[in-house]
């Protein structure tokens, strides 16, 4: 193999086959390749695409880079969920134990945030001692116990894909579909599954900011799920307002609480109850998505899946008095509320600005040695085509700085639109894709 070659091939716009690209894989894992040659590659593909069979062959090689768990000791379809990310999206908390309640392994690795977009990770360590850092010894062993883990990814998982993920961050790589699809589905597969469904989120405070791109994105995941085997269903959901009305980290946890607890309703509980009523289905559990659905609401009323996520809490450390009790959490040292100055129908909101609004208050980071703050964040109260007054709470900043809060308040209303005119809420799902 000759990298130069390679490189030429792809630049040239030309398809690569299976050996080449585990051998840019394996050398580049291995330190045989320089980064700035498989920087050239990165680019070349960037800029010439990948077919669906390179695609798949990528996502293969960065699989085998590393560990692929063997989850056949523990009995059971095992199903997992991603989210390709956005403001609120707290569904992993909520679907995780809802699916588990209902008889589903749900073993999840998932990331950090960073930008506008919160991580699952993050959220789960606002919790305190809850642990995202388990072996794999203890992976399997908390699967085994209530049915669902969630875990980061550890240095055994895919680790060309770090490797790869931070070169592309630095070579303004990051916006390929191919590489994208590489990147998610080679710690998907690593985990063990056998089912995944994906949500593709669209819209202003989603990677994928119009709905064509986040169908080719999906189309993309879900060839090459089906070409490793594996079951796999897509929505495209939509991100044009944070999902729910909580945003930063312990703050998503609490609203998290209150649907699992039967309490909040809305745009965060039917996300939840589409997503893991498609787990459902494809773990055998249910002869249809709406009758997932429907033993998802069911089991939300009958308090089996909060009693699940207690069992997980505690499974993974984590303190669970403060789940049964939230309202004890501490509370940020600032807290003020954004009052309407006007009018009307909430007509549009910047949902990248309010991500990085929370982000500023505390809750995320600018960079990923960022230290985060676990209360910091944001309750949006309103959602697009709700009459506002003026007067009314729009939203409420959590905060431990006034300065902080200061720099955000001066800046939240360029965020948000009136009208004078009725507007139609949003829809929540916009398609559906097997």
């Amino acid at each position: 193999m000759n990298t130069v070659e390679i490189i030429r091939k792809k630049r040239d716009g030309k398809s690569l086959v299976e050996k080449e690209i585990d051998y840019l894989i394996s050398s580049y894992t291995k330190n045989k390749i320089p980064d700035y040659q498989f920087s050239a590659f990165l680019m070349a593909a960037f800029l010439n695409g990948m077919n669906k069979e390179e695609t798949a062959s990528l996502t293969k090689a960065m699989l085998y880079s590393g560990k692929v768990i063997d989850l056949r000791s523990i009995p059971g379809i095992k199903v997992d969920k991603h989210s390709t990310g956005g403001v609120g999206d707290k569904t992993s908390l909520i679907l995780a134990p809802i699916a588990a309640a209902a008889g589903i392994n749900v073993p999840m690795i998932s990331g950090r945030g960073l930008g506008h977009s919160g991580g699952t990770l993050d959220k789960l360590e606002s919790i305190p001692g809850f642990r995202t850092n388990l072996s794999l010894a203890e992976y399997k062993s908390v699967l085994k116990k209530c049915g669902a883990v969630l875990i980061g990814q550890t240095k055994d998982i895919a680790p060309a894909d770090k490797l790869i993920y931070s070169l592309r961050d630095v070579t303004a790589t990051v916006e390929s579909i191919p590489l994208i699809t590489a990147s998610i589905m080679s710690k998907k597969l690593a985990e063990g599954i056998d089912g995944l469904v994906l949500d593709v989120k669209t819209g202003s405070g989603a990677f994928m900011k119009n709905l064509e791109d986040a169908e080719k994105l999906a189309y993309s995941l879900i060839d090459t799920a089906k070409s490793f085997g594996k079951k796999v269903i897509a929505y495209i959901s939509d991100m044009n307002q944070p999902l729910g009305n909580y945003i930063g980290n312990w703050l998503e946890v609490y609203e998290s609480i209150k649907v699992l607890q039967g309490e909040a309703k809305g745009d965060i509980l039917e996300l939840s109850k589409t997503l893991s009523g498609a787990m459902i289905f494809l773990g055998n559990k249910a002869s249809s998505i709406e009758e997932g659905k429907e033993i998802s609401q069911e089991l939300i009323n009958n308090g089996k899946a909060f009693e699940k996520f207690m069992n997980l809490v505690s499974l993974q450390g984590g303190n669970t008095r403060i789940i049964e009790n939230p309202d004890k959490y501490p509370k940020s040292k600032v807290i003020e509320n954004i009052i309407s100055k006007e009018e009307g129908y909430l007509k549009t909101v910047n949902n990248f600005e309010i991500g990085m609004a929370a982000l500023e208050l505390g809750a995320g980071r600018k960079t990923k040695d960022d230290l985060i703050d676990h209360k910091a964040g944001i309750i949006f109260n309103k959602k697009i085509g709700d009459y506002i007054k003026k007067g009314d709470v729009i939203a409420v900043l959590h905060t431990s700085s006034v300065t902080k809060y200061k720099n955000v308040n001066a800046k939240f209303y360029d965020y948000i639109e009136f009208s004078s005119q009725s507007v139609n809420p949003l829809e929540l799902i916009k398609k559906e894709i097997y």
